[in-house]
């Protein structure tokens, strides 16, 4: 027998929800197979089954949470009889001991007693409901949106390969108000169902409430901790800069037209850009600690991405030695697995520095909060058509605000200041990021 352990998913992660099961008791598991979709800090995850045999009993059900390395299942190895039946047949002697004295001053109750057991065929109506083989195939994210907003995936049809529900599907039956996943509760109640309308119920609320509570997840609550610490422990201060854009702007059209049909962003080039000046300036790609500032000799940058559920940072790995052009395809990847809910650890730790970029919400701009263990965060505003002195003539021109934010602890003003006026001068001059 082999108990399975809730696992470390991520580097800030104290405990998991279980998102969903996706194999049940008595289901064979092989090396491998999908066992569970587990709900870290930052992403759903998909755990697979490392050993090989029957899933004996879920100790942590659907929902719930569990501190790492608690027990969440038992696997027994295979090759004999599946194991579940045994374990419920054994607890139903333990349990009948004890009504058994109390039964003894009167017989008679017994015999009352007897037809009881006829209502537990209720238990097992509901059970096919809750097991692999009778859900439709559907993403992590997906099971996850269902659950929270109360759909039965049962009632829905996957858009996705081989039929998979994924999240557009969700959001889909949101909008339309799909049934609720648990109508099978609404016949204990069959008298008064005429009474109550059928309209969808997506989240439960009195229709007199002024106010709709709704539970925070779990990224919206670790990212309240860290962004709390971060502002607490990190004496944040910031310094401001205009950038001409208009070249930024000419230069990506220009690589465009070159790398067509693929497409390099303003946001592509900032993170060159960023990495570029990271590499020049050793003294702001640093970590503060309580002993040591820590240099990073390579430079991995953090692009924040909006998800429906908070905000998520995949990084890109040693950026300032990769082409724009793959950062861009790079960044595509890890934003599309961001949406979906499949990022890994690896993809989302590691960074030592992080751009945050509202310019496409029409953000002139803003200041961001330092992503700890990381010095510094670069926010990164619109760019605005707006009049400029040229040659002594005002023009029309391009400008974008940055903010850069920085932790005072681990670097001051003047070298801060200096990797700024780098930043926009690649910014100014985009030749010299793919020099």
């Amino acid at each position: 027998m082999t108990e399975i352990l809730m696992p470390r998913l991520s580097d800030t992660m104290e405990e998991g929800v279980i998102s969903s099961w996706q194999k049940q008791p008595g289901d064979e598991v092989a090396v491998g197979d999908v066992l569970v979709d587990i709900e870290t800090d930052k992403a759903v995850m998909e755990f697979e089954a490392y050993e090989a045999g029957v899933l004996e009993k879920i100790l942590v059900p659907e929902g719930e949470s569990a501190a790492i390395g608690a027990p969440i299942a038992v696997i027994t190895p295979a090759g004999g009889a599946k194991q579940p039946a045994p374990p419920q047949a054994a607890a139903e002697p333990e349990a009948a001991p004890e009504p058994a004295p109390k039964a003894e001053p009167k017989p008679e109750a017994e015999p009352e007693a007897a037809p009881a057991p006829q209502p537990a065929a209720e238990a097992p109506a509901r059970t096919p409901e809750r097991s692999a083989a009778s859900r439709p195939p559907s993403s992590p994210l997906a099971r996850r949106l269902a659950r929270d907003h109360g759909i039965d995936l049962a009632a829905l049809t996957g858009s996705g390969p081989g039929g998979r529900i994924v999240r557009a599907d969700i959001e889909a039956a949101i909008r339309a108000g799909a049934p609720a996943e648990a109508p099978a509760a609404a016949p204990a109640a069959a008298a008064p169902a005429a009474a109550v309308p059928p309209a969808p119920a997506v989240r439960a609320r009195a229709e007199e409430a002024d106010v709709e509570a709704v539970p925070l997840n779990r990224f919206r609550k670790v990212a309240a901790k860290r962004l709390a610490e971060s502002k607490r422990e990190a004496p944040h201060f910031y310094l401001n800069r205009e950038v001409d854009a208009e070249a930024l702007l000419k230069f990506r059209k220009t690589l465009n037209d070159a790398l067509a049909p693929a497409k390099v962003s303003v946001n592509d080039l900032i993170v060159k850009a960023v990495a570029t000046a990271l590499r020049e300036h050793p003294a702001v790609n640093v970590s503060y600690t309580e002993e040591n500032l820590l240099f990073h000799k390579r430079v991995h940058v953090g692009v924040a991405v909006a998800v429906e559920d908070g905000l998520v940072v995949p990084v890109v790995k040693d950026a300032d030695r990769k082409s724009v052009s793959q950062i861009g395809q790079e960044s595509r990847e890890l934003a599309g697995k961001a949406r979906e809910g499949k990022l890994s650890l690896q993809e989302m730790s590691g960074g030592t520095f992080s751009v945050s970029n509202l310019g496409m919400f029409d953000v002139d701009s803003f200041s961001a909060v330092i992503n700890p263990p990381e010095a510094a965060i670069l926010a990164v505003g619109a760019i605005r058509d707006e009049p400029v002195v040229r040659d002594g003539q005002v023009v029309p021109g391009k400008r974008m605000a940055v903010t850069l934010s920085v932790d005072h602890r681990a670097t001051d003003g003047a070298t801060a200041a200096k990797f700024l006026a780098r930043l926009a001068e690649l910014l100014q001059n985009p030749l010299l990021i793919v020099a």
